[in-house]
């Protein structure tokens, strides 16, 4: 790599990379809690170092360490990217004093609190729907007020998560699968069964959902990937695998060739509301006190 570093062109997502690597010490980890793969995240980094021309990271070295190159660069990275979020959200700021529409983000999954919670507002309401992994950065860049989450969930400084309720998780099945006609199963049930896969999602993503690990110990077997919710319930209807959702997807995706079971004894889904802590738009602050008033 040469020294000259003219012409800076610096990406600020992989900036951000960078510094979330150092700040976790490991790629994979890191991967995780952004909610990508260690490869695009190692990528994302290799574009920065041939931008500024030097190498910042000790790739073989565990924990990571920084190259003499990254300890000088390191400060200049945080002082970017907290100017960066100090525009976002100054121009988020005067966006919405120009516009009292509340933006609310979601994703499949946890709708039916999210519809009662939104059913007590009066202000207007402008609906995104965000992918997996953006239910709370889209929060925190300012791209949405708040949004509907559901586990698993990374932390994100700066965000404030209140539960707003839980659901149980279920698994579809095939209309004639051998467990139809069952109240509720056991996850042990689902043992022998292949469950959806999904590339683009995370270890700790598919872990969650699968239950992966399972209480027998049997190592869960993943089928043909998935995308979307639709392409899921698509190929459970051709019966060439399972899937484990929330009661919310099974009302509104029930179908001749799907049926929904209860599973009784993993843990529910907690849906949660994510707003930026301190935020004072009057939707948001009207958000708050319906989700308070929800619980009670």
């Amino acid at each position: 790599m040469n020294e000259d570093v003219s012409g800076l062109d610096i990406n600020l997502r992989s900036l951000s990379a960078f510094v979330s690597v150092m700040e976790e010490g490991h790629f994979g980890r890191t991967a995780a809690k952004l909610f990508v793969t260690a490869p695009a995240l190692s990528q994302q980094i290799r574009r920065l170092e041939q931008s500024l021309g030097f190498r910042l990271i000790n790739r073989d070295s565990h924990p990571l360490t920084l190259t003499p190159a990254g300890v000088a660069f390191m400060p200049h990275a945080r002082r970017l990217l907290d100017s960066a979020q100090d525009a976002a959200v100054d121009l988020a700021r005067f966006a919405r004093s120009r516009d009292h529409t509340l933006r609310v983000g979601f994703i499949a999954g946890g709708t039916q609190h999210a519809t009662a919670l939104l059913r007590r507002l009066d202000t207007r309401i402008e609906l995104k729907q965000l992918s997996w992994p953006e239910q709370l950065t889209a929060v925190a860049s300012g791209l949405v007020d708040a949004s509907f989450v559901i586990p698993p969930i990374p932390m994100v400084d700066g965000l404030t998560l209140e539960p707003i309720g839980t659901e149980p998780r279920v698994v579809a099945v095939h209309r004639e699968h051998a467990l139809v006609g069952r109240v509720s199963v056991s996850i042990n049930d689902l043992d022998d069964d292949e469950h959806v896969g999904a590339d683009h999602m995370t270890e700790d993503w598919m872990n969650w959902w699968a239950v992966d690990p399972r209480p027998s110990g049997r190592p869960v077997r993943y089928g043909p990937i998935i995308h979307t919710m639709d392409e899921e319930l698509q190929l459970v209807a051709t019966g060439r695998a399972i899937a484990i959702t929330t009661t919310s997807i099974a009302s509104y995706y029930a179908g001749a060739d799907v049926e929904f079971i209860p599973i009784h004894d993993i843990e529910p889904c907690t849906i949660k509301l994510c707003t930026r802590t301190g935020d004072d738009h009057p939707g948001v602050r009207e958000l708050r006190r319906a989700s308070s008033a929800l619980l009670l």
